[in-house]
């Protein structure tokens, strides 16, 4: 294992989320440090692993050196946010308290790139889903309207453009973070350092990745559930109305034929 950071026992790393995904085509073809995931070497002494889901792990960076690597990779950010959610921990090396991790402070047995990686899986898909829990809360906010609009009237059609919007943001939501993300899935990294797994198991639980994302995947379902109820109303009515129409149209017929009938009388 190659260790980096041999002469520190502190340092700094902090996750953000910058788009929705990132083009790692260029880096990759570059000289870097260790892939998957990609860990490419950051500032004078630091360091960076980047993950095509739009997350990025810096470590041993200064201020100054950080800002300049995110400007580096901001032609390779694809759809950016405009408010990145950020994820900031202390990691400290401690072989007898490998593992422990406390208000923000992580103890490892070593600066070795595999380390740094499992880390760093755990505080990008934090950050992943901090960024997607904004987001559900904002079409929480948007839908609540209409489902106590539900208790009042059914025939407000304007409600349908918007329903079918949140509802393809919630679908794209879903698709993201089982398609792209794989929240749940250990990494592949494991396979091959399965001495690892009780730290990322450790972590994985300090920052309650499988329940947010439980959380992340009722609260999606109920949105999904909540406009397919709305849409399913507004298309019965809708169905409805062209009936009345339909018997409209019989019984204007049905009287143009009597007074018809009744002309030629």
């Amino acid at each position: 294992m190659k260790v980096l950071f041999q002469s520190k026992d502190t340092v700094r790393g902090r996750a953000l989320f910058l788009g929705q995904r990132l083009d790692l085509k260029a880096l990759e073809k570059t000289d870097y440090l260790a892939t998957p995931p990609l860990v490419v070497s950051a500032g004078e002494q630091g360091c960076a692993v980047l993950f095509r889901y739009g997350a990025v792990v810096l470590y041993g960076l200064s201020p100054v050196e950080e800002a300049s690597f995110l400007t580096y990779l901001k032609p390779l950010v694809i759809e950016p946010v405009s408010s990145p959610e950020t994820e900031e921990v202390v990691l400290k090396q401690d072989e007898a308290g490998a593992g422990r991790v406390e208000n923000g402070t992580i103890w490892l047995q070593s600066f070795s790139i595999e380390c740094l990686q499992i880390v760093a899986d755990v505080l990008a898909k934090s950050v992943v889903l901090a960024q997607y829990e904004v987001g559900t809360s904002k079409i929480f906010d948007q839908i609540e309207p209409f489902a106590e609009s539900l208790q009042r009237t059914t025939k407000d059609e304007r409600w349908a453009k918007e329903i079918l919007r949140q509802l393809g943001t919630t679908i794209s939501i879903q698709h993201k973070i089982v398609g792209r993300v794989e929240i749940v899935d250990k990494p592949d990294l494991l396979w091959d350092a399965p001495d690892l797994e009780r730290i990322y198991l450790r972590l994985e639980n300090e920052y309650e990745i499988r329940e947010r994302h439980l959380a992340l995947e009722r609260k999606l379902g109920l949105i999904s559930n909540t406009a397919e109820t709305v849409l399913d109303l507004l298309q019965h009515n809708t169905t409805l109305r062209v009936e009345w129409y339909v018997v409209i149209l019989i019984v204007v017929e049905i009287l143009l034929s009597i007074y018809d009938v009744f002309l030629q009388t």
